[in-house]
């Protein structure tokens, strides 16, 4: 980048680092710092949803896969637009119960309803996957971006004298931890209203960057001329631009996206995931927080027009001529944006980048203080006590993290790695949540065990498949198992992993009902109420179909 670019990049992220840092000082309490006092209100809980949210896993990830020959093109955007809908039922549903019961962290929930073990069942699988998982992919994918924009390989090469390749692992190292340790630092510091304060700023940046550099890519494809490079692109890439693909697609089949499977990791993500729901928790009110929700979901229907056309876009201008398909957008960036917008961008995305960081961080040190350390280790805690824990399990959280997230570049690609880690516990999570809350009279061993059974129902439709794929791939890739029971058992195992997350939880749902059926405990549990307050807001009910009918309309458009 140019001198100025990298002006405005370190700039930018010392700005936010610094504004967060002040507003969110003088926070004395347990509550003030894992729930920013429950004070949120709606336009900070839906930009800080959103920062949340989009991340290098969607400029990296998403318009990576939407950029691969052969991808499902824009159809990979169903996981934003049904998002939107999947916010509609939240707000409406999931969120009064929870804020009635003024919990801070989702496993707490489970332990009203079922018991202690439930709870720290949920809180184990949380805690690893938000490491390995969340924290790591993040880090990773925007290590990526950071070395193809600043050309750090390049960097290391003619610095130190390395060969290309130990100077690709290397800067790539070198930027997981740089991004660990600025947002492991501020996270550290100032709790969740720190990260809510960033999120305001770096969402609605990143919105606009976005919008920016789809505005240069058009205009590269129309030779100055963005309706011609609209139509260029339309034209060129009308194969990609369908959001409804084959019912046994690979990535996203019609039938899981409208009925099926894609519903299980939406609900989860977006109702039941600690790392999202501690925004809503700390809403002011029931109002605030069901309006925050919604404005959320408006915002996510612009994510494929920013994201994933992009990265489609990306194809069409570069074709097969980077190394990997992860680079899409940052070579867009890099290559079609003008010195300064460049940098502002780029400031943008690192800012995304650190967001998420400190919202995974936050999150994992709010389960970790409070749902294993002050629920076994020292149940006596102080309020004081647990923000000294907090702060010190945030940092051990972020080394573990930086030190697995290497390991990613291993597996076939961040996107398709994030959705199979998430398949191992979000059926059953979904499946006790969902199972707790209809049945009421489903005693602790329902919540249990559906908690036991989805990660091990998983792994027995899924490594079946990566077993005999691992034996019987040629060198082109092609796995031809021999007929018969290993034949039929792959066909089985290399079904889309949605088919395998809507089964699974059918089963585990089954499992919950028949528990509830034959062992129904004497009374249902009263929950605990808080001092909340819970009145909804009767515009929620009007807005959130419209944001359905929105998300329908544009199926419609886009079929």
């Amino acid at each position: 980048m140019a001198w100025i670019d990298v002006v405005i990049f370190f700039a930018f992220i010392g700005s936010v680092i610094t504004f967060a840092l002040w507003s969110s000082r003088r926070k004395a309490s347990t509550e003030d710092y894992f729930l920013a006092g429950r004070s949120l209100v709606w336009p900070i809980i839906g930009f800080s949803l959103i920062a949340a949210n989009i991340n290098s896993e969607h400029f990296v990830g998403m318009a990576g896969t939407a950029f691969k020959e052969g991808g499902p093109g824009l159809a990979i955007g169903s996981y934003e637009w049904m998002s939107a809908i999947t916010l509609v039922i939240v707000a409406w549903y999931f969120l009064p119960k929870f804020l009635s019961a003024g919990i801070y962290t989702m496993p707490q929930y489970l332990e009203y309803r079922f018991d202690s073990v439930t709870r720290t069942i949920m809180a184990a699988y949380l805690l690893v996957a938000y490491v390995i998982v969340l924290l790591a992919t993040v880090l990773f994918s925007g290590a990526i971006a950071m070395c193809n924009v600043l050309n750090l390989p390049e960097m290391f090469m003619n610095s130190f004298g390395m060969e290309e390749a130990a100077a690709r692992t290397w800067s790539m190292i070198a930027a997981i931890w740089f991004i660990g340790i600025i947002g492991g630092a501020y996270t550290t510091y100032g709790g969740l209203s720190a990260v809510v304060w960033a999120d305001l700023i770096q969402g609605s940046a990143l919105l606009i960057g976005a919008a920016i550099t789809g505005f240069f890519a058009l205009r590269y494809l129309g030779g100055g001329n963005i309706f011609e490079g609209w139509n260029t692109f339309t034209e060129g890439s009308a194969d990609k631009l369908h959001m409804v693909r084959s019912w046994n697609d690979p990535d996203v089949p019609w039938l899981a996206v409208f009925f099926g499977g894609l519903w299980i990791p939406n609900i989860f993500y977006w109702g039941l995931n600690q790392f999202i729901t501690q925004r809503t928790l700390a809403a002011k009110n029931l109002a605030e927080g069901q309006k925050g929700i919604l404005f959320a979901a408006c915002l996510k229907l612009l994510i494929p027009f920013l994201i994933v056309m992009p990265g489609i876009m990306a194809y069409q201008i570069y074709g097969n001529a980077l190394a990997r398909p992860e680079e899409a957008y940052p070579h867009l960036m890099k290559t079609l944006l003008p010195i300064g917008f460049r940098g502002a961008m780029f400031a943008a995305l690192a800012g995304a980048i650190i967001s998420t960081v400190n919202s995974g961080l936050n999150s994992a040190a709010t389960i970790f203080t409070i749902d294993i350390y002050g629920k076994y280790i020292n149940p006596n805690i102080t309020s004081h006590k647990e923000m000294v824990i907090g702060r010190i399990s945030t940092v051990i959280i972020v080394v573990i993290a930086c030190l697995w997230a290497p390991i990613i570049d291993f597996f076939p690609g961040v996107f398709p790695y994030i959705q199979e880690i998430w398949g191992f516990i979000s059926p059953g999570i979904v499946a006790a949540f969902l199972g707790g809350l209809i049945f009421k009279y489903a005693p602790a061993a329902a919540g249990k065990g559906a908690l036991i059974l989805g990660p091990i129902l998983y792994a027995l439709v899924r490594v079946p498949g990566w077993i005999i794929k691992a034996h019987y791939a040629d060198a082109a890739g092609t796995v031809t198992p021999p007929e018969g029971v290993l034949n039929a058992l792959y066909r089985f195992s290399n079904l889309a992993f949605l088919h395998h997350m809507a089964i699974i939880f059918i089963v585990l749902f089954v499992f919950v009902a028949l528990v509830a059926k034959a062992k129904p405990m004497p009374a249902p549990v009263t929950m605990p109420t808080s001092n909340v307050d819970v009145t909804p807001d009767p515009k929620v009910y009007w807005l959130g179909f419209g944001v359905i009918a929105a998300t329908l309309i544009l199926y419609v458009i886009w079929f």
